[in-house]
């Protein structure tokens, strides 16, 4: 016995005044061969339904059926502003123009981290920058961490995914740390002095990453520090470096980068709904809505605050993921100063961290703040 025809879904449209609820009634939408899902009687005279393909080919023969077509499926095409990017008001930015049009901001940022999916469809990975210092011969993410932060810094403006602060900006995949998330000083100091030999393209260089240490007050001269030595040059030479400062709940001068007063040092702000004003519900992780993060180093070397709680960015395998940390409240703060050196070309990093702060608002609660001090939060409506 042969089996039997498959059945298919279908949408049957009616010629102008047909109509469709009669015609479902009165003719082969009654017999067994279809089931009607929707009936349509305003945008066109129509409906839906389930038949084979035989029953259809003999319906579109009725003389009030206009046409038969197969029916097919879709799915979201939407952009994701994430919170963190709405609670600086990124949006706002006339530089940024977030619109949902691919238009990029002409700026330069390295990545100093795990590398970056070099393929990521909502990156502008500048391949031709990419360095690896680390294992391996690719600048390419095998962990995720470096993908989250590029992302953040300028995921593309174009209607899919997430955005960015400086939607589209160039970005640099310096690869000092392994699938792991780890590495040397050394590997570390390698992408320091890739990017300082590249200062006269690079404006601003984001590092979420640190371990222990201090500042000498003389760019690592008196206490034997090559990185901080390195990070004084790589200034010197006109690169804004911004820098997370560090998970463990306690004073950043013990944590570098974070404690050098030549980088632009970001504490992490727990954000819930992308708005001031608290009572936002916790969604990914456990902490109170527009207060700073419970795991955030705090300290008198914190320059700014930006949102590090339940960050949804890029990730590898041209994914998104949704994480938390101080790393990735310095890559909003290093987006925001690419949008002001994309109109300040010639503003020092000095420069650039006071306009960042001086942009920045006290419109947070810093009941948690153990250092009493309330950083500016960072906000670029206006860069």
């Amino acid at each position: 016995m042969a089996a039997p025809d498959p059945v298919g879904d279908y949408i049957v449209v009616l010629k102008d005044g047909t109509n469709a609820a009669s015609f479902v009634r009165n003719s082969l939408a009654g017999s067994q061969a279809i089931s009607v899902d929707n009936i349509y009687s305003h945008a066109l005279s129509g409906y839906s339904g389930k038949m084979t393909a035989e029953a259809a080919a003999a319906l579109a023969k009725d003389p009030l059926v206009q046409w038969v077509q197969p029916d097919k499926t879709v799915s979201i095409a939407a952009q994701t502003l994430p919170t963190g990017i709405n609670r600086i008001d990124a949006e706002l930015s006339p530089t940024a123009a977030i619109n949902g049009v691919d238009t990029r901001v002409n700026v330069d940022v390295a990545v100093i981290d795990t590398g970056i999916q070099l393929t990521h469809p909502e990156l502008n990975v500048y391949t031709a920058g990419a360095k690896n210092c680390n294992d391996g011969t690719s600048a390419n993410d095998g962990n995720g961490h470096g993908t989250h932060v590029a992302g953040t810094i300028g995921a593309i403006d174009n209607a899919n995914g997430v955005v960015g602060v400086a939607p589209g900006a160039r970005l640099w995949p310096v690869r000092v740390l392994n699938a792991g998330g780890s590495g040397t000083w050394a590997q570390v100091i390698c992408g320091i002095d890739y990017v300082t030999a590249n200062a006269s393209q690079i404006e601003v260089a984001n590092m979420s990453l640190g371990g222990s240490g201090t500042d000498d007050g003389n760019c690592g001269n008196n206490n034997a520090d090559a990185m901080h030595k390195s990070i004084c040059a790589a200034v010197a030479a006109g690169v804004t470096f911004v820098v997370a400062a560090g998970n463990n709940n306690t004073n950043s001068a013990s944590f570098v980068p974070a404690a050098y007063d030549e980088v632009i040092t970001v504490s992490a702000l727990a954000d819930f709904n992308g708005t001031p004003g608290g009572g936002g519900a916790a969604t990914c992780y456990s902490d109170v809505d527009d207060t700073k993060a419970n795991f955030s180093n705090y300290g008198a070397d914190v320059d700014i605050i930006a949102p590090g709680v339940c960050i949804y960015s890029t990730w590898t395998g041209s994914s998104y993921n949704t994480i938390s940390g101080t790393s990735m409240a310095s890559p909003h703060v290093a987006g925001g100063a690419a949008l002001w050196k994309a109109t300040h070309p010639t503003a020092t990093p000095a420069a650039v961290k006071s306009a960042l702060q001086t942009a920045g608002t006290t419109n947070w609660n810093n009941v948690d703040d153990p250092d009493g001090i309330k950083e500016k939060l960072l906000n670029v409506a206006t860069f």
